[in-house]
């Protein structure tokens, strides 16, 4: 189930930087969350400098670079979890892309197990083990 999408402006990074930012990320993901590798998704976006701003500029107008990224957990991780990840995600993108820290910007959508689908499956059903697990192991905030 994890998911994670950064966003990036084209042109910006060598296609090695963004394959080190997939696997790295890949696995600091599975690490952190204790997954197994292969239920991990990791995506990259990229966008048009001239149809992005930041700050109130024009990405192709401004020599910044200000990446950001979202993930998807299913609700019941323990938020120590989550702010590691978060922390984690940020470290990799100053480190991989050369981005300055203060405009690295992240976020976390909690899906609901019973709303997210495996296979066709909700995850309540096929993970309920691990879920439940989990809540008694930790108390989700």
């Amino acid at each position: 189930m994890p998911i994670l999408n950064f966003h990036l402006t084209e042109g910006q990074y060598t296609q090695e930087q963004h394959e080190t930012l997939l696997l790295e990320s890949s696995r600091f993901f599975a690490q952190v969350l204790g997954s197994p590798i292969e239920r991990v998704r990791v995506f990259i976006t990229l966008y048009r400098a001239e149809l992005s701003a930041v700050g109130g500029q024009i990405v192709s107008a401004m020599p910044q670079r200000a990446p950001y990224f979202m993930f998807i957990v299913l609700e019941g991780r323990p938020l120590e979890e989550r702010q590691r990840l978060l922390a984690g995600f940020t470290d990799i993108v100053v480190t991989v892309l050369k981005a300055p820290r203060d405009l690295v910007r992240g976020g976390i959508t909690l899906i609901h197990p019973e709303n997210w689908a495996i296979g066709g499956q909700p995850a309540s059903q096929l993970r309920q083990a691990e879920v439940q697990a989990r809540a008694e192991i930790r108390p989700a905030v």
